[in-house]
C-alpha cells in the first residue's frame, strides 16, 4: 500500500525547504545583523570594524608586491653601485658604467616601449600586484631614472679623473691649448668635414629618420631675415675614429661627436649657430613577432620583417649633452611626438661603448683588471676522454664558468662520429657568433645522423644571428624548426640517441643557460647530463610536441613548461606548507633571475604565514617585498650582483632525505611559466645535490657582492658574522683547486705502482 505518492513527497520536500529557510533567514538577522534590541549604532560599529578588518588584510598584504619595472630600474642601480665600488679594478669599474648604460637603453626599448603602447589602449590595464595603471608605471619611471642621473655622472667624472692619473685622458675641446685648437681646425677639415653628411631641415628638406641610439649633432641656425631652422649632423663612427688622439699630448683623445659640435659653424658656413647639442633617440623595440600579418611569407623571411620593422617605430626617449634651446626643444618635440618629460640632459656622453677602448689602450696594466681566471675541467670530467661513457656510470654536472663546457661540446663532436649515435635533438636559443655547437651539429648532419633544431627565431635581438644560423643548418641537412606559435621555446635541452646491442638509450643534456660559448665564460650556469632512461623519454616526448608545433600536457620527471611547470611547483610548495603546519622542518630555496609570477608570489606568501622557511638568491627583478610583518617574516631575499652575471636557476624543496632539487631555464616570470616552453630537471644524483646545496649556502653567506632585501624595499650591502666571502671568486677556486687535487691524487697513485714495482 502506497501511503506516498510522488507528487506528494515533492510538495513535503519544498515545504520542509520553505520552513528551513525561514529558520536560516531569522538567525541570520538576530546574530548577524543585529535584533531589534541593537541599536543602529551598535549594527554601525559592528559593519565599521569588519570593514576596517577586511581593509586591513587587504592593505598588509599589498604591502608584500613591488611592481616590476621598478624593482627592475633597482636592479639596475646595483650595477650602477659597483662601477663606484672602489673594492672593484677601474677598468671593471667601467665594465659596470657601460652594462648599466645598454641595460637602461633595452629598458626603454622593451618595457617603456611596452608601457607606452599599453597607454594608447581605450581599456586601461592596470599591473595585477600593485595595480598601477601604465601611466603611473611609465611616469614612475621616467621620475626614478631621472633621479638616478646625477649618480651617473658623479661616478663617471669619477672614473674619467682615475683613467686620467692612469695615463689616459679625454679632453673637452674648452680643456685644449691653442695650438691643440689650431690642430684639430685643419684635422676637422682634412678629415672629418668631407665625410660629414648634412642637412638642414626646411620646406624642401623634411626632418630626417634619426636611427636607433646613433649620435647626431643638431643645432639652432639663423639669418638675419629668416625663422629660425635647425642643422642635422649624422655622426657616423663607421666612417671615422670615436676616440680621437690630441697631438704631442701622452694618452689624451678628444671624443669624434665633440669635435663636430665644436665645429659645427664651420657646417653650417651661412649660418649663425645660435645654440648647439648631441642628441641620441631610443626607439621602441617592443614589436609583437606574431602581429604582421602575411602568409605568403616563410616564417625565417616573417622574422626578418619584423627586424626591419623594429627598426622604425616610434621613439621613446630624447637624450642630450647639452640643454637644448626653447626652439629646439619645442621643434624636436613635435618632429619625434615626444612629450618634453621623455627628453634627458646630461652631460655625460650617451654612447659610453668608447670606454672599452681605454680598457685596451691600459690593457698592459693587469692591477686594473680582475684576476685572469680560465675555466676548468668540470669536476666529473677530469681525466675523462669518451665523455659518453662517463655518463653512462653516473649523472655529471657542468658548473659554468667556473667549469669549462668543452665536455658538453666534445659529447656533441664524439657523437657526431659515433656510429651507434642516430639523432641529435636540441633547442637553440641565443648563440655566439661563431658557435661551436653548431658545427657539431653540422659534422653529423654530414654523417648521416638525424638532426633535429629547433632555432627560436623570436630571440629578441638575435633574430639576425638565428636565421644565419638557421640557413646554416639547413644547407648541411639538419631538420630545422621555428617554433610554436604565441610561444617562444627558451628551453635548454639536447637529446641524444644512441642504439646499441642494449637497445635505444638516451644522453640527455639540460641547462640553465644558452649553448654559446662567449657567455658560457661570463654567466654562472649548470648543466646536468644524465644517461636516465626515463627522463630521455620524457626529453623525446618533448621534441616530438615541438614537431608538431604543440606542448608537453603531463610529465612524471621533467618541469615542461608552458603545462606542467607552475602547477607543480605550486603543489611543492603546497607540500612544504603541509610540512609546516603539522610541525615538520619545512623549507624552499631559490636561485632565480626574476620573480613576478602572481600565484607563485601569493603561494611563497601562504607558505611564509605558514612557517615554511624561505631563502631567495634573485638577481634582478623581485615582485616580492620580504619581511612585511604577519605575510612575509619567513623570507629572505638576496641578490648577487658580481664579476659574473648570475643566470642559474635552481629549485630546492624540504630538506633532508625529503629533499626535491631541480635546474632549470625558468625564472618565477608569468611569460616563463605560462608563454614559453621551459625544462626544469629533478636532481637525483645525491653528490650532484650536496655540490648544488653548497654553492647555493655560500651565496646566501656571500657579504662582498650580496645585497639584502630590507623591509622598505632597499637593497643593502650583506653584513654578517662569516669570514670575507665573494661567492663567485670562492667558486672559481674550488674549481682550480679540484683540478690539482685530482691531479696530486694521480700523481700519487702512480709513485705508488712505482714503489710497488721496485719492491718485486
Amino acid at each position: 500500500m502506497k501511503f506516498f505518492t510522488l507528487p506528494t513527497i515533492i510538495i513535503l520536500c519544498a515545504l520542509l525547504c520553505v520552513v528551513l529557510l525561514i529558520i536560516i533567514l531569522y538567525n541570520l538577522k538576530k546574530h548577524n545583523l543585529g535584533d531589534e534590541s541593537m541599536s543602529e549604532n551598535e549594527v554601525e560599529k559592528k559593519d565599521n570594524a569588519l570593514e576596517k578588518f577586511f581593509n586591513k588584510k587587504c592593505s598588509g598584504k599589498k604591502k608584500c608586491y613591488i611592481n616590476r619595472e621598478l624593482s627592475w630600474l633597482k636592479f639596475n642601480k646595483r650595477v650602477l653601485e659597483e662601477a663606484d665600488d672602489k673594492e672593484n679594478p677601474l677598468c671593471e669599474r667601467l665594465t659596470f658604467l657601460s652594462i648599466f648604460q645598454t641595460n637602461l637603453d633595452e629598458f626603454f626599448m622593451v618595457r617603456m616601449g611596452s608601457l607606452h603602447d599599453m597607454t594608447l589602449l581605450k581599456k586601461e590595464i592596470k599591473e595585477n600586484k600593485t595595480k598601477m595603471t601604465p601611466s603611473e608605471q611609465f611616469s614612475a619611471c621616467l621620475s626614478d631614472i631621472r633621479d638616478t642621473l646625477p649618480v651617473k655622472e658623479k661616478i663617471y667624472y669619477s672614473l674619467m679623473q682615475e683613467c686620467s692619473e692612469q695615463g689616459v685622458s679625454l679632453l673637452h675641446f674648452e680643456q685644449l691649448t691653442a695650438n691643440e685648437k689650431k690642430y684639430f681646425k685643419q684635422y676637422f677639415a682634412m678629415e672629418v668635414e668631407p665625410l660629414l653628411s648634412t642637412i638642414v631641415v626646411g620646406r624642401k628638406q623634411p626632418f630626417p629618420f634619426c636611427n636607433n641610439k646613433e649620435l647626431y649633432v643638431v643645432a639652432e641656425l639663423r639669418k638675419k631675415s629668416d625663422k629660425a631652422k635647425i642643422g642635422i649632423i649624422p655622426c657616423s663612427f663607421n666612417l671615422m675614429e670615436r676616440l680621437i688622439k690630441v697631438p704631442n699630448r701622452d694618452g689624451a683623445y678628444i671624443l669624434g661627436e665633440e669635435l663636430i659640435l665644436n665645429f659645427a659653424s664651420k657646417v653650417f658656413k651661412k649660418y649663425e649657430v645660435r645654440s648647439k647639442s648631441i642628441i641620441r633617440v631610443t626607439r621602441n623595440a617592443d614589436i609583437d613577432a606574431d602581429s604582421i600579418d602575411d602568409e605568403e611569407l616563410d616564417y625565417r623571411e616573417h622574422m626578418a620583417e619584423v627586424i626591419r620593422q623594429r627598426r622604425k617605430l616610434c621613439p621613446i626617449r630624447l637624450e642630450s649633452t647639452n640643454t637644448l634651446s626653447a626652439i629646439m626643444t619645442k621643434w624636436l618635440c613635435q618632429q619625434l611626438d615626444l612629450p618634453i618629460e621623455q627628453i634627458f640632459v646630461s652631460s655625460v656622453p650617451s654612447d659610453l661603448s668608447f670606454v672599452f677602448k681605454i680598457q685596451d689602450m691600459l690593457r698592459n696594466k693587469t692591477e686594473l683588471f680582475y684576476k685572469r681566471r680560465v675555466p676548468q675541467t668540470p669536476l666529473d670530467f677530469i681525466g675523462v676522454k669518451r665523455v659518453a661513457k662517463e655518463i653512462e656510470k653516473k649523472d655529471c654536472l657542468i658548473s659554468l664558468p667556473y667549469e669549462s663546457i668543452n665536455p658538453f661540446l666534445n659529447l656533441l663532436r664524439q657523437s657526431a662520429v659515433d656510429p651507434q649515435v642516430v639523432s641529435i635533438k636540441m633547442t637553440l636559443y641565443r648563440l655566439a657568433k661563431n658557435s661551436k655547437v653548431v658545427e657539431a651539429l653540422v659534422e653529423a648532419a654530414e654523417n648521416g645522423k638525424q638532426v633535429d633544431v629547433l632555432v627560436e627565431l623570436k630571440a629578441r635581438f638575435d633574430e639576425e644571428n638565428n636565421i644565419g644560423w638557421s640557413r646554416r643548418l639547413e644547407d648541411a641537412g639538419c631538420h630545422v624548426i621555428y617554433g610554436i606559435d604565441n610561444l617562444k621555446v627558451h628551453s635548454k635541452l639536447c637529446l641524444i640517441t644512441r642504439k646499441s646491442k642494449k637497445g635505444i638509450e638516451y644522453i640527455t643534456q639540460i641547462g640553465t643557460g644558452n649553448y654559446n660559448e662567449k657567455t658560457a665564460r661570463l654567466y654562472t650556469d649548470l648543466q646536468i647530463i644524465t644517461s636516465n632512461s626515463e627522463i630521455g623519454m620524457e626529453a623525446n616526448q618533448v621534441f616530438s610536441a615541438l614537431s608538431f608545433g604543440e606542448v608537453v600536457e603531463e610529465t612524471n620527471h621533467l618541469m615542461v613548461a608552458p603545462k606542467c611547470l607552475q602547477n607543480k611547483v605550486l603543489a611543492l610548495i603546497d607540500d612544504e606548507i603541509e610540512k609546516a603546519r603539522t610541525g615538520r622542518e619545512a623549507y624552499i630555496g631559490l636561485k632565480l633571475n626574476s620573480l613576478t609570477d602572481k600565484k607563485i608570489i601569493d603561494k611563497l606568501i601562504e607558505a611564509s604565514n605558514a612557517g615554511v622557511k624561505i631563502d631567495m638568491v634573485i638577481r634582478g627583478i623581485c615582485c616580492l617585498q620580504s619581511g612585511i610583518p604577519g605575510y612575509t617574516d619567513n623570507i629572505r631575499i638576496i641578490s648577487i650582483v658580481g664579476r659574473f652575471l648570475e643566470h642559474s636557476r635552481i629549485y630546492i624543496f624540504g630538506k633532508g632525505a625529503e629533499e626535491k632539487m631541480y635546474i632549470s631555464s625558468a625564472d618565477f616570470m608569468t611569460r616563463n611559466t605560462l608563454r614559453r616552453v621551459e625544462v626544469a630537471a629533478p636532481i637525483y644524483d645525491e653528490k650532484i645535490k650536496h655540490r648544488l646545496n653548497h654553492f647555493f649556502n655560500t651565496m646566501l653567506i656571500d657579504n662582498c657582492k650580496a645585497r639584502v632585501q630590507c623591509a622598505n624595499g632597499e637593497y643593502e650591502k650583506v653584513v654578517n658574522e662569516f669570514p670575507k666571502t665573494n661567492s663567485q671568486e670562492l667558486f672559481y677556486e674550488e674549481a682550480y683547486n679540484n683540478v690539482e687535487s685530482i691531479k696530486e691524487e694521480k700523481e700519487n697513485r702512480n709513485q705508488e705502482v712505482s714503489l710497488w714495482e721496485l719492491a718485486y
